[in-house]
């Protein structure tokens, strides 16, 4: 079979929605922050003149999704690699240097607070090393990251090791090939998992150890928001979800980096002290702005099988030129 055709692997529908989702949720925490770069720093989560609301709802509830979803494709993309190559683990080493270069030109040239240089690092660091290990050992190390030292710490990072581990360990169990087998397994998950984020939110609301029931309350609801999707891709309602979520997934990475240069027009258009912008104010340029993404990324993808700046990385990673 030629590298071509084994290159086109049926796509995992749920991972592009949550995916996209996510990235919905992503840009929402992060417009006042990007729009205030190269003044006083704005952490997500941090409280602003915008509603409480959005502190309980967006604020450190969403970048797990990503960290989880980037363990999952890490290894997808091993096993993928260890079919067509005999050195998969430099393949994926040279992905991770590419995506680190791409988060220090997006850190150095727009925003400080860009995510991809992190994520590339903790991957060299925790993910690649984790590929010698058996799978249980990788289960049993993402388990004590989230529950012990991350809980512990509770940095604004501390979560994504364990978070990577997850994802990697739910993708070699073989959780993600059967993730939209089932609408019971997700909706119990999903209910015990509000039923833990309530007391955490309490806390978090409260400002009781501020910074770890918000990284804690953060990656509970995360996967009330995973769950749900999940359950609600089981329904009628899934062709809608496809057609809104997954072409904003598909192109995540583009994305991601473009919204941070729309953000930076919508501030100058919109002047003022960003974080002092009210809630509606953020919540339209979001809204403008994921609009334009989606529009250009169902034309593009009609086209295209991928967004430019994914076939970029898929080039760099696979050191020969893809299918556009």
């Amino acid at each position: 079979m030629s590298y071509e055709l084994r290159q086109r692997r049926p796509r995992i529908a749920a991972l592009d929605v949550i995916r996209g989702f996510a990235l919905c949720g992503i840009l929402l925490a992060n417009v006042q922050p990007i729009a205030n770069a190269g003044r006083t720093v704005i952490l997500e989560g941090q409280a602003g003149s915008t509603d409480a609301w959005l502190g309980l709802f967006v604020g450190q509830r969403f970048y797990p999704i990503f960290a989880l979803l980037f363990g999952v494709g890490f290894s997808l993309l091993l096993n993928s690699a260890g079919e067509r190559t005999a050195h998969p683990r430099l393949l994926l080493a040279r992905r991770l240097l590419a995506l680190l270069a791409m988060g220090l030109a997006h850190h150095l040239l727009l925003w400080e607070g860009d995510i991809l240089a992190v994520y590339a690092l903790v991957g060299l660091v925790v993910l690649l090393p984790s590929t010698w290990l058996p799978r249980w050992a990788v289960a049993v190390l993402a388990a004590v990251l989230l529950t012990g030292v991350s809980a512990l710490t509770a940095g604004p990072f501390s979560l994504l090791p364990g978070l990577f581990l997850l994802g990697s360990a739910l993708t070699r169990y073989g959780v993600i090939d059967r993730i939209e087998r089932s609408t019971r397994v997700p909706a119990a998950l999903g209910l015990l998992l509000a039923a833990l984020a309530v007391p955490m939110v309490w806390l978090q609301v409260r400002q009781v150890w501020f910074s770890l029931t918000l990284a804690l309350a953060g990656l509970l609801i995360a996967g009330v928001y995973v769950c749900g999707m999940l359950v609600l891709l089981r329904t009628p309602l899934r062709p809608v979800l496809k057609t809104v979520f997954a072409p904003l997934g598909r192109m995540a990475l583009t994305n991601y980096l473009t919204a941070t240069v729309l953000v930076l027009v919508a501030a100058r258009l919109v002047g003022g002290a960003p974080h002092e912008w009210s809630t509606p104010t953020v919540l339209t340029i979001a809204g403008v702005i994921l609009a334009v993404q989606w529009v250009w990324s169902t034309l593009w993808l009609n086209r295209y099988r991928q967004g430019p700046v994914e076939w970029l990385w898929r080039w760099i990673t696979w050191a020969r030129h893809p299918a556009p």
